[in-house]
This record gives C-alpha cells, sequence and structure tokens, in this order.
C-alpha cells in the first residue's frame, strides 16, 4: 500500500497531538498531509513497531523518508498556508538542541494537556484526510 500524500502519525489520545492537527488542518488547504494515529493498524503497515512503542513525536512519513520530533514539525509548518513556513529555518539549530525542548514537551503532554480515552475520530468534513481508523 502506498500513500502519494505525506502521513502524519500522531498520538491519538493525546489533547496536545489532536490540536497539534486540529492546527494543521486547518492551515492545509490544499490538504497535502493525510493523517493517522500512531496506535492504529495503518501506523503499523508504514512504521515499525518498535519506532512505535518507543517513541513521544510525531511521525511524518515524506517521501519514503521517516521525519520524527522537531524535523517533523519543521517539515510540516514549511508546508502550511501563511506564514508558518518560516519557521522551517529553525532547522540551522543542531538537532539535539532543537529535540531536547521537544521531548521536554512531549514527555509532560498527558499531565500538562491531559488525554483522552480514546483515539480521536475526525468530523464528517474531514474525514477523507484521515487513514483507516481503528
Amino acid at each position: 500500500m502506498k500513500s502519494q500524500n505525506p502521513i502524519i502519525f500522531f498520538d491519538g489520545v493525546c489533547n496536545l497531538c489532536n490540536g497539534a492537527i486540529n492546527f494543521i488542518i486547518d492551515r492545509d488547504r490544499k490538504s497535502y498531509f493525510k493523517f493517522a494515529p500512531l496506535q492504529s493498524s495503518i501506523a503499523e503497515k508504514y512504521i515499525s513497531k518498535s519506532i512505535i512503542q518507543n517513541t513521544d513525536s510525531i511521525i511524518l512519513l515524506e517521501g519514503g523518508k521517516i521525519y520524527s520530533k522537531s524535523s517533523a514539525a519543521l517539515k510540516i509548518s514549511r508546508k502550511l498556508d501563511g506564514p508558518w513556513k518560516v519557521l522551517y529555518i529553525l532547522t540551522i539549530i543542531p538537532k539535539f538542541i532543537r529535540d531536547y525542548f521537544y521531548d521536554i514537551i512531549a514527555k509532560n503532554r498527558y499531565k500538562w494537556f491531559g488525554k483522552r480515552d480514546s483515539c480521536r475520530m475526525p468530523s464528517e468534513e474531514i474525514k477523507n484526510r484521515f487513514l483507516e481508523m481503528d
């Protein structure tokens, strides 16, 4: 199975992650990205189970390559409508520094933003942007 659009895999039970997906959807008017929770079977088709189990990050699958943490976030930002594209310049900061701050937020995301009991279910208007949900 192959997807033409880049796929953003996210923690479907994380309130911060769901908020980030809503933010991306609102600023991706060309529907460039598709989405799938890390907890779905579709994630296991594209990403190894060990990566899924050991990640505190969104994961971007684009052009056959996997990006995570700050690299994924910045690659996503460059495709969004509006001024968000300029954030991509932050890639000049070494990855270990960017990821240090990313990791602080990721490790505290449930404590700071809360957690859902189940993965998000997309509305009818954006359902086609989400890959197989189970």
